[in-house]
């Protein structure tokens, strides 16, 4: 890198330079004639010069317009543009001087004006020189900078970390909860740098690297963070992004002295984050090939490779998509340990609220643990989001402290989005609407498998939802059995069906409801090996990275024949689920009628209210069969009467 950075700047440097001399030549300069001793001599003789300077190696002046008919032919005259009739104008020339004693006798005789000119005045050519170059260096250095290289031309190659050391970052294990697992991982790094003898004395050597997995805002930097505060060694902190420049070499000249500076200030640690910016598989592509890249990700490997263990010196990194990383990364003596730091469970997300609920002032009704159990699914980043959120709301009001009101509205806020209190609906839309949440909300109930419903709401929020039915899972969960996926599916085609029920006729606002259906019966079809026709056969990759919601769209890897059965399996699902949620709401019609109204009147209904009509509906639908059953018994008594 060197070599080529020494090469560009001596290239650079010519190309100034001769752009120097032609705006000195051709541009600052004006066009000077030369001529031969003896046309200045013959001109002198007839008085056609003016203004000579006699120096010590030529002789210089100007020529009137008299004498550029004896230089020149009229052609040529006509050729330069320049008119013997204009007799203000001067055309300056030179001419060698050479020894000749009677040139200043001729010179008094003729009337000409001259002078002496002992030395040449050597400040105006420094400076015509000096100031071109200053102006070429400062230009370049600023491109430099705004190209973000280093700060300046001389630190192209710089490594671009931040330094912490001891705890400047103003974090320590402390402020990390509800990924104890991972933290516990990394609190043995910090001791394996603070007292390697503990671990060498077996043969043991600390290992190389530490890869920090997981979702974004579960905390991979934060707990980078905590290593920084609790090591008290130096801490180089950067970017993947921040290594790779416009320039081939840049980003391997920075690996090399990020290095470097990591081993002189040993025992240190590095890390890098958002790894996958920079150590992106090679040959992934040959049309997204980037030189620049490769050569980083290979200077990288080869620095991982040439320093001792012993040194003490551990690489950490993080990176939220791990699937697209070098194989060579990954291998043992490169990131020995790869950490993952996952989604926190109910009792993980009590702790992080409760760490992040320490700095808003409380009512002594919030309850952290019922909390918890309304975010499945939150990262730290969304719970720390939500404590924000409440206690802004409550500032808003007014209020002296945080309630369980703003935290439930936060909760909303960060799934369904702003309430759009100023969108008016008809009151057909809006009766449209409370069927459909209510379709959802008692298929919900009642469809074995399915999550509780917690609220139900029919008051527009973010930027397509018109009412949301909102569940929450009692524990988190990790499998899915096959009942439990069509009680999914049940429950999300419920309010298709209460308006297929009440009005006889489909609104538009069930296409999402049918694009999630749609998805969890493909997904049963084809990867879960859900199927009969099709057996267990996974006939698709991954939809979707790991970690990220990215869609990726793999090519088939099956016939047509094959695609037909897909397509008539995952209708038989939809057809089914279908069914189900309407045989449900046709057993409980009256409920159905009884929430809609309920919620057109409130546009709010919570659990308890919905689990009253069902309690009352249920006592009178046993009444009734009673009833009914009681009925045919007297009938038969009467029968065996007669």
């Amino acid at each position: 890198m060197e070599k080529r950075q020494q090469e560009f700047s001596i290239w650079y440097f010519v190309a100034a330079l001769i752009l120097i001399l032609i705006i000195q030549n051709f541009l600052q300069s004006p066009h000077v004639e030369s001529l031969n001793y003896s046309q200045f001599k013959a001109l002198v003789k007839k008085g056609l010069v003016a203004d000579l300077v006699i120096g010590e190696a030529t002789i210089r002046g100007n020529l009137k317009s008299e004498a550029l008919p004896e230089i020149f032919p009229p052609e040529k005259l006509k050729e330069l543009g320049q008119d013997p009739k204009d007799a203000k104008k001067a055309y300056p020339f030179v001419t060698v001087k050479v020894s000749d004693p009677d040139l200043t006798a001729e010179l008094e005789e003729a009337g000409i004006s001259f002078r002496g000119e002992v030395s040449a005045n050597w400040l105006p050519t420094v400076l015509s020189w000096v100031v071109p170059v200053v102006l070429f260096l400062f230009l370049w250095n600023y491109l430099f900078k705004r190209m973000g290289s280093g700060g300046s031309m001389m630190q192209v190659g710089k490594s671009r970390a931040k330094v912490y050391i001891e705890k400047k970052t103003g974090v320590t294990f402390a402020d990390v909860e509800g990924i104890d697992e991972a933290k516990d991982e990394l609190v043995e790094v910090v001791e394996f740098l603070k007292h390697p003898e503990k671990y060498q004395r077996l043969g043991g050597h600390i290992p190389k690297g530490v890869l920090l997995l997981g979702p974004p805002g579960t905390g991979k930097t934060l707990l980078a963070r905590a290593v920084a505060g609790e090591a008290g060694v130096a801490f180089f902190s950067i970017s993947g992004s921040d290594f790779v420049e416009m320039f081939v070499g840049v980003g391997a000249a920075r690996v090399r002295d990020l290095f470097a500076q990591a081993v002189e200030h040993a025992p240190s640690i590095i890390f890098i984050d958002e790894l996958d910016a920079l150590g992106k598989a090679r040959g992934m592509s040959v049309l997204t090939s980037h030189d620049e890249r490769e050569q980083t990700l290979n200077q990288l490997l080869a620095e991982m490779d040439g320093f001792n263990p012993n040194q003490g010196v551990i690489i950490m990194a993080a990176t939220n998509r791990p699937e697209i990383l070098d194989p060579a990364l990954l291998r043992p003596g490169r990131f020995d340990r790869q950490v993952l730091v996952d989604r926190p469970d109910i009792k993980g997300r009590e702790k992080i609220l409760r760490l992040h609920a320490k700095k808003i002032k409380l009512s002594p009704t919030v309850d952290l643990s019922v909390l918890a159990a309304k975010t499945p699914g939150f990262v730290g980043a969304d719970l720390a989001n939500i404590v924000n959120e409440a206690a802004l709301l409550a500032a808003r009001q007014g209020k002296d402290a945080v309630e369980m009101t703003d935290f439930d509205e936060a909760i909303e806020r960060v799934i369904a989005g702003l309430q759009k209190k100023s969108r008016v609906m008809s009151a057909q839309e809006k009766k449209t609407v409370a069927y459909h949440e209510s379709g959802h909300a008692l298929v919900a109930e009642l469809v074995p498998g399915a999550d509780p419903v917690s609220k139900i709401s029919i008051i527009p929020r973010g930027m397509a939802a018109l009412g949301y039915t909102q569940q929450l899972p009692t524990e988190d969960r990790y499998l899915m059995t096959r009942s439990e996926l069509l009680g999914r599916v049940s429950v999300l085609l419920g309010g298709r069906v209460a308006e297929e029920m009440v009005f006889g006729d489909v609104s538009s606002g069930a296409q999402n409801d049918l694009q999630r259906a749609t998805e969890i019966a493909r997904t049963m079809v084809t990867q879960f090996g859900m199927s009969e026709k099709l057996g267990l056969v996974s006939l698709e990759g991954p939809r979707t990275p790991l970690f990220l919601p990215i869609p990726t769209h793999a090519p088939k890897e099956y016939s047509e024949e094959t695609a037909r059965l897909i397509d008539e399996e995952v209708k038989k699902i939809i057809a089914q689920a279908h069914a189900k949620a309407r045989e449900i709401l046709g057993s409980h019609r009256s409920a159905l009628e009884e929430l809609a109204k309920l919620l057109l009147e409130k546009e709010v209904v919570e659990r308890p209210e919905l689990q009253a009509i069902l309690k009352v509906r249920s006592i009178d639908s046993a009444k009734e069969k009673k009833r009914q059953a009681g009925g045919r018994e007297l009938e038969g008594l009467e029968e065996k009467k007669e």
